[in-house]
């Protein structure tokens, strides 16, 4: 069979099954997984995550299901599946299956039981403390539990007894009989099943022990027909564990093969549901989707385009060595899509009034949708003469080589007119109030002759009549520094990462719709919400990522 090119290790490693015919029992057919746990909001790391393993079922023309490891009722709800699903869908990736391994309860019970009878599972009453205090450490082997060689029917009988709901919460757990001197601490009899008398979210008060992560995911791997369960670094060290599982489980071959990447890591940004969970149940943010969240909910609602989510993602690679990104590159893929794909508007962020003394009546002009785009076309702004510009466009002592307003100095009105400011009025704080400005009318935009009156710069604006108030909200990361050891996330966080004030807007932004994005033009990249008339930093114009 040809096969398609690898384009990384893990490709690789694919190809090599493949052309060693591991697969040809199941009709050489690659199938993955991304298995999410419901008890938070899906963050930018799992993006990562969903590339690889969607990249994998499409390149290899496989399959993949979207799982839901739930078996941590205590923590886990319909909210977070159903969070998951739409993250999934808004990125545009299509699964062939949605499975929850609380489908696979009774399979994974049974499997359980069957470790008891061959002997290599065994009921303990020792307490999670205790199990703790006796695993050991890197240089010293733990000790066996004392209840580590009962017989195979007085396991057989507690476990069910644990099933049927005899014990309370902690009073014995079901436990691998691996090796207590393992170089793996992973290995040193690892619990399979606890209990605990919480109702499941879908199961209800069916199940009172639940199974482990360690032990439900593999073989749930198996029991789907999994071949590859591609994971991030951290789960290494739990591969010789995930193998013994799905060995011991009488499940047919091909048995699936956990295969590591690197995780995503990226300056300033959060990225641990523990931590984005607490910064939601504190108040600290919004909810799961406030635009200064990683979540893929947040980064929806501040207007990344999923493609730029994406890109990065394709352009950070899938490697095998920890390494951190830095957010300038994650925000230049943002600006590079924005750029090419958002239309432009007007908007003015500090506003100062300038009215043009010899201008009557008013006027559509013309202005571009976007420049780049040959069909971008054109739609009409409204111009009365009277309009509002940047306060920082003008100087009452302008700087050398200064190229915007001062008095006695002339700009052109994008889309507009060049205007020459006259007068000033100075306000009580000695900071200029209004400017009355000549304007040209030889120089309006697109007009066919040329003018001999020039200006070096141009600048935005809105017109004093139509603009329309709206509510700006600009936003830093949530972290103000990278990781030092020892320090406590709290430490980093930045209670100033959100800035909001107010000034005009062209009514434009506000006409289609809820969340498009938008250059402003010299201000930056916001979304809009129309009913709010607020305007929401996606990302600034500047690019400080060294491509």
């Amino acid at each position: 069979m040809k096969l398609p090119e690898a384009n990384n290790f893990i490709e690789q490693i694919i190809n090599e099954e493949l052309e060693a015919g591991k697969f040809e029992s199941v009709g050489n057919k690659i199938q993955v997984r991304f298995p999410p746990e419901p008890n938070g909001y899906l963050h930018i790391g799992h993006i990562k995550a969903m590339c690889i393993n969607f990249g994998v079922k499409d390149k290899y023309n496989g399959k993949l299901n979207l799982r839901m490891d739930d078996t941590n009722p205590a923590k886990e709800d319909y909210e977070y599946v159903n969070s998951i699903v739409e993250a999934v869908k808004w990125l545009g990736f299509e699964y062939d299956k949605l499975v929850f391994a609380s489908d696979y309860y009774d399979k994974l019970y049974e499997i359980a039981e069957k470790y008891i009878l061959d002997g290599v599972a065994y009921v303990c009453d020792l307490s999670a403390e205790e199990i703790t205090a006796t695993r050991g450490t890197l240089t010293e082997a733990g000790k066996e539990s004392p209840y580590r060689n009962r017989s195979v029917e007085e396991n057989l009988k507690l476990f069910r007894e644990m099933k049927a709901g005899k014990y309370p919460d902690g009073a014995k757990v079901l436990r691998a009989k691996i090796d207590m001197a393992s170089p793996n601490i992973n290995m040193r009899d690892p619990i399979i099943y606890r209990i605990a008398h919480v109702p499941h979210y879908r199961t209800g008060d069916k199940w009172c022990i639940y199974p482990m992560y360690d032990f439900a995911h593999p073989v749930s791997d198996a029991i789907e027909g999994i071949t590859h369960s591609l994971c991030s670094l951290e789960f290494e060290n739990h591969r010789p564990l995930y193998n013994w599982f799905v060995e011991r489980s009488g499940l047919p071959k091909p048995l699936p093969r956990q295969i590591e990447f690197a995780r995503l890591n990226i300056t300033n940004m959060l990225m641990s549901k523990r931590y984005l969970k607490k910064l939601v149940d504190e108040g600290f943010v919004r909810g799961w989707d406030d635009p200064r969240m990683p979540t893929v909910m947040g980064l929806k609602k501040r207007g990344v385009p999923p493609e730029a989510l994406k890109k990065f993602c394709a352009d950070v690679g899938v490697a095998k060595a920890y390494s951190v990104v830095n957010q300038a590159q994650l925000d230049s893929c943002i600006r590079d899509n924005l750029n090419e794909n958002a239309e432009r508007a007007m908007a003015v962020l500090n506003p100062l009034k300038l009215t043009i003394t010899n201008y009557v009546g008013e006027e559509n002009l013309s202005f571009e949708k976007n420049p780049l785009k040959q069909d971008g076309g054109e739609r009409d702004i409204k111009f009365t003469g009277s309009v509002y510009i940047e306060r920082d466009d003008f100087s009452l002592n302008p700087p050398p080589k200064y190229k915007r307003l001062c008095k006695g100095g002339t700009v052109r009105l994008k889309s507009a007119y060049i205007v020459r400011c006259d007068e000033v009025k100075i306000g009580a704080d000695g900071e200029a109030e209004e400017l009355f400005c000549t304007y040209f009318p030889e120089t309006r935009s697109g007009s066919a002759q040329p003018s001999e009156i020039k200006a070096k710069g141009v600048i935005q604006w809105v017109d004093a009549k139509y603009g329309v108030d709206a509510e700006y909200r600009q936003y830093k990361p949530l972290l103000k520094d990278e990781q030092y050891p020892d320090q406590d996330y709290a430490e980093r966080l930045d209670t100033e990462s959100e800035k909001i004030f107010y000034g005009k807007a062209e009514p434009y932004l506000f006409e289609n719709g809820e969340g498009k994005a938008y250059q402003l033009i010299r201000c930056g990249y916001y979304k809009s919400f129309a009913g709010e008339k607020v305007l929401s930093e996606i990302v600034s114009l500047k690019d400080s990522f060294n491509k």
